[in-house]
C-alpha cells in the first residue's frame, strides 16, 4: 500500500539535544583520527542476559500440528532469572568477561577493574600506555577509577558502542545451547565469548570512520549502526 510494508521497529536510545550536540562534537573531533588510535582502546560495557527472556529463543524439532505437545514447549516460571556481565575487548579479540555479584556500585566496578583490567591488557598485548573506554555512570566516574586513561565518550552513544554487536552474537550463541540454570548461562557466556573471533572484534573498530561520518551526516541523531 503506497509503498508501504509492515517492518519491525528499530529500537534506539532516546537522545536529547545536548547528546546530539555531545555526538556531532565526538564525531568531528575523532573523524580523522588514524585506525592505530582505535585499536589501542580497550572497550568495556556491561550487559544484562537472562535466562529465559525475550532475547532467548527457544527451536525444536517437530511433526505437524504438534505445535502445543508438552515435549515441543518451553515451560518458564518468574522468568527464569537472569545475569549481569561485565566485559571488555579490542579490536584483537575479547578480554575478560565476569558475572557482576549483587548491584553494581564504584566499589563493585572498581574490584572488577581491579582484577580485570591489567589481565586483559596483557592478553590482548596492547600497548603500556592504552585507553579505556566505558560509559559515563557515575559508579564509573568515581576518583580511583580516573587514575586511568579513559576515552572521552559521550553519553547515549549506542550507535557508536562496538561492543553491543558482541553482545547481540554472545546472546544469540548462548540462548542456541539452551542453558537449562543460572549455571549453565553463565558458563556459556564465558565459553561463547572466548569463542568470538578476533576477526568479529575488528569488524566494528574497523567500521569507526564509516560510523562519524554517518553521525556527521545524520546531523547527530542516530544512524544505521
Amino acid at each position: 500500500m503506497n509503498g508501504l510494508r509492515g517492518r519491525v521497529a528499530r529500537w534506539k536510545t532516546f537522545l536529547t539535544k545536548k547528546n546530539i550536540q555531545a555526538w556531532m562534537k565526538f564525531a568531528k573531533i575523532n573523524i580523522k583520527s588514524p585506525k592505530s588510535t582505535w585499536k589501542n582502546v580497550l572497550r568495556s560495557d556491561e550487559t544484562k542476559v537472562e535466562l529465559f527472556g525475550h532475547n532467548s529463543k527457544r527451536y525444536v524439532w517437530s511433526k505437524n500440528k504438534t505445535a502445543h505437545h508438552p515435549n515441543t514447549i518451553t515451560t518458564v516460571k518468574h522468568g527464569g532469572g537472569s545475569i549481569i556481565l561485565w566485559g571488555c575487548f579490542s579490536s584483537v579479540g575479547t578480554g575478560a568477561l565476569v558475572s557482576v555479584e549483587g548491584i553494581m556500585n564504584s566499589s563493585i566496578y572498581q574490584d572488577i577493574l581491579a582484577q580485570n583490567l591489567q589481565a586483559s591488557v596483557r592478553k590482548l598485548k596492547m600497548k603500556r600506555k592504552f585507553t579505556f573506554q566505558h560509559d559515563n555512570n557515575l559508579k564509573h566516574t568515581s576518583k580511583s577509577t580516573k587514575e586511568i586513561n579513559v576515552l572521552e565518550w559521550p553519553s547515549q552513544s549506542q550507535d557508536l558502542i562496538p561492543i553491543e554487536h558482541l553482545w547481540d552474537d554472545l546472546k544469540r550463541a548462548v540462548h542456541w545451547r539452551c542453558p537449562r540454570n543460572l549455571t549453565d548461562l553463565e558458563r556459556f557466556c564465558k565459553e561463547e565469548w572466548a569463542n568470538i573471533a578476533t576477526s568479529r572484534c575488528a569488524m566494528p573498530i574497523d567500521s569507526y570512520p564509516k560510523r562519524m561520518s554517518a553521525v556527521i551526516k545524520s546531523k547527530g541523531v542516530s544512524t544505521k549502526y
